[in-house]
């Protein structure tokens, strides 16, 4: 008789730990996943989108400085362009950076830091090239002399075709890591669910089979400590399933809700700004000035897509799109047209309603701009048009807010929620423990 209650508790024991080991790796598994996403690849990855904002609009700012020339009344645009410039410059220095550590080993990824280090200096001399011969030329506003053009071009050509692509595919590459957390981490919780539940069922057995077996062959009624010990495990078995089930779709929020649309509204941004420099670069460069404006009708597609074939229909599907947002959503495709296509809280409708109202007047302006004199179409530029851009950029940049903050109070409550049973997890296992060791005791002190 002895031998069979230690053999029945020794195998509720054993069930238990198994329960409690199974809550204790998947909750490793959920502090993992929320670290990877929340505070290590998740921000890093954002902040490579950022490399390609700031290297973009390090070449607009050039474009900028070079297309104003010395024109007095455009002064304060040029000493505005210059700082910008310095400043996207930092940015992209500590973009690089952070780049960098989320590379770590990675020798694929660690080649394109590199490269879009030797290629960022390289673009830097040219830069401070052309703008040092543009101050020495002293032209008015419109395209500087040709020297300064030829060396910009190659500038502009090195950041266009080389570190563009470059950047762009360091976000590519990285934002795999976030996925791939995404991917193992809610397959370890769902395996972890199994697991915690047949553990469980396994332990809520063994401790019911216990206390009947005590019943009846000790004749007692009742075992207070065992029904405590099998409250503690039924609870935690179901409190543990139910977190799991939760945190699989705390993962699901923060990457989907969160992060991706964080990803996409700054990548948004940065082909953006990209555009608003091939506005720039569109007035500098006459001989250019058809392909600059093909591929500014090419990033706009990307940004927020219209079937058209050329600048004048696509105008006119923006204005009709953003019309009949939010009754016809399916029409919206592209980076912030996907966004808008998602149905949302009001508070996120009325920002991208914001965001793609602000779009349609940036490209109103930019139909102003087009149809201008080559001096007014300056003024356009530095003016009313740049306020508008500012405006839209603006706009994406409170709607990326929104998203932001989703994300982070879904990594809150995902952490606020294992915290919380991590803490008393061990505390469970022990009084468990004694608690089976003081029902059975008594019993197997019987016969002593």
């Amino acid at each position: 008789m002895p031998g069979r209650v230690l053999a029945i508790a020794g195998g509720s024991v054993l069930a238990l730990a198994l329960l409690f080991g199974a809550l204790s790796a998947s909750f490793q598994d959920v502090n993992d996943g929320l670290k990877i996403i929340g505070h290590d690849a998740g921000p890093q990855v954002v902040a490579t989108a950022d490399l390609y904002f700031a290297l973009s609009d390090m070449d607009t700012q050039v474009a900028n400085v070079l297309l104003i020339g010395d024109e007095h009344g455009l002064g304060k645009g040029r000493q505005r362009a210059l700082e910008l410039y310095e400043r996207r410059r930092s940015d992209a220095g500590r973009a690089v950076l952070q780049a960098s550590a989320l590379a770590g080993t990675d020798p694929a990824e660690r080649r394109t830091v590199q490269a879009v280090l030797d290629g960022l200096g390289r673009y830097e001399r040219l830069a401070a090239r052309a703008l040092l011969m543009d101050e020495q030329a002293g032209h008015p506003a419109g395209p500087p002399p040709q020297r300064v053009l030829e060396v910009y071009r190659e500038a502009t050509d090195l950041m266009r075709l080389e570190l563009l692509p470059m950047a762009y595919n360091l976000t590519l590459e990285s934002g795999t890591i976030v996925r791939r957390a995404h991917e193992e981490r809610t397959a370890a919780l769902r395996t972890g669910q199994v697991l915690v539940a047949a553990a469980g069922i396994l332990a809520l057995g063994g401790l019911v089979w216990l206390q009947v077996f005590l019943a009846r062959r000790f004749r007692r009624v009742l075992n207070p400590a065992l029904l405590v010990a099998t409250a503690i495990a039924g609870m935690y078995a179901l409190t543990g399933f139910t977190v799991l089930g939760g945190e699989t779709d705390v993962l699901r929020q923060a990457k989907q809700e969160g992060f991706d649309s964080v990803l996409a509204l700054a990548r948004a941004r940065a082909v953006g700004n990209s555009m608003h420099g091939d506005q720039s670069r569109y007035l500098l460069d006459p001989e250019r000035a058809d392909t600059y404006e093909q591929t500014y009708l090419d990033k706009s597609q990307s940004v927020l897509y219209a079937p058209s074939g050329n600048l004048g229909a696509y105008y006119r599907a923006v204005d009709e799109g953003v019309d009949a947002y939010p009754a016809a959503t399916t029409r919206f495709l592209g980076l912030i047209g996907r966004e808008a296509a998602r149905s949302g809280p009001s508070g996120r409708q009325e920002a991208i309603i914001d965001v793609l109202r602000r779009y349609r007047e940036f490209q109103r302006s930019d139909v102003l701009m087009r149809r201008a004199s080559p001096r007014e179409a300056v003024e356009q530029l530095v003016g009313p048009l740049t306020t508008r851009f500012e405006a839209y950029d603006a706009a994406l940049v409170k709607l990326a807010g929104i998203h932001r903050a989703t994300f982070d109070r879904a990594v809150r409550d995902g952490e606020e929620r294992v915290d919380e049973l991590w803490f008393l997890l061990p505390v469970a296992m022990v009084s468990t423990a004694v608690l089976i060791v003081a029902g059975v005791w008594p019993r197997l002190s019987e016969y002593r």
